[in-house]
């Protein structure tokens, strides 16, 4: 008797920096979202697929919960939002390598609003002592009800197998929603404006990360090449400075390593061309922060 087909998707939310794209990138086994050590690295949903014999989970990443302040942060918190919407189960990562504290306490309500099924993952076991661990899950557990508890490390895979199988136990049976050998949804413009993004963050401290945007101009595809132009956007001219670096070095390792990754993924030749550009206090700026969803931009550019 052949086992019957389990097909829905799963949101993936929490704070920033509990580890939610790192989980999505292992779980799919392809690189769908960048990944830094920086707090709110992801600004968009981002669908990660995992194919398996018999199931197809759509995993949706969101960006980590927190309260807004900018035009982007308020468009960020509708993300998580619109990921919430329709989802079979929902999974809310926390970071167990710090204290549960009020910003936990705020993801947790916001999981039990969530009427489907929730589970819960705490992640970062590898960093604290093991006789921790079931304190911690006593006291997570007594502040609303998940259908799992499960302890992983996203970065090592410690106990991430289990996961991907609770999230086919608890998905509905029903026809794959995408083809089977497809990875992720994202157009690869987008991809490509998020690895040069990542690349910026990883080079930059203090307030830059956080205060760059990258816009692909143009992506044009031949059978041997693709060209790919893109402004980085940042808010001070002393922002782009650091971007460039002297006589242009740091433009120059972002472009390269952006380059050879988006080679490595695509498996493409390509040609990158970056530009830097001012556009002052950007993130309250609702325009622009538009023009950095990827749903919009699709929906614009095939007038769906």
């Amino acid at each position: 008797m052949a086992l019957e087909f389990k097909s829905g998707f799963v949101a993936v939310v929490g704070r920033p920096n509990a580890g939610k794209s790192t989980l999505v990138n292992r779980l799919v086994g392809q690189k769908v979202a960048i990944v830094t050590s920086r707090p709110q690295t992801t600004r968009n949903r981002i669908q990660g697929i995992v194919n398996r014999p018999n199931a197809q989970v759509v995993l949706i990443d969101t960006p980590g919960l927190h309260r807004p302040d900018s035009a982007l942060g308020r468009q960020m918190m509708g993300e998580v939002n619109a990921a919430l919407d329709g989802v079979d189960v929902l999974a809310l990562i926390l970071d167990v390598s710090e204290d549960i504290g009020k910003g936990d306490r705020h993801a947790i309500e916001r999981a039990a609003r969530f009427e489907g099924t929730r589970i819960l993952l705490l992640n970062k076991v590898d960093r604290i002592p093991k006789d921790s661990l079931l304190p911690i899950i006593e006291s997570v557990g007594k502040l609303t009800d998940f259908a799992e508890i499960i302890p992983i490390s996203a970065l090592t895979g410690d106990g991430v197998d289990r996961v991907l199988e609770k999230f086919i136990e608890y998905l509905p049976s029903g026809e794959p929603h995408f083809p089977a050998d497809q990875y992720t949804d994202q157009p690869e413009r987008f991809l490509a404006a998020e690895l040069i993004r990542e690349k910026a963050m990883a080079g930059t401290f203090h307030e830059v990360p956080h205060a760059v945007a990258v816009l692909v101009d143009a992506f044009e595809e031949t059978d041997k090449l693709i060209r790919i132009r893109a402004t980085i956007y940042v808010e001070r001219e002393g922002q782009k400075g650091i971007l460039i670096g002297r006589a242009g070095a740091s433009l120059k390792k972002i472009g390269t390593d952006a380059r050879k990754e988006l080679e490595e993924i695509l498996g493409m030749k390509i040609f990158l061309e970056l530009f830097v550009k001012v556009l002052r206090d950007w993130r309250d700026n609702p325009q622009l922060v538009r023009q950095l969803d990827w749903h919009l931009q699709l929906e614009r550019l095939t007038g769906e």
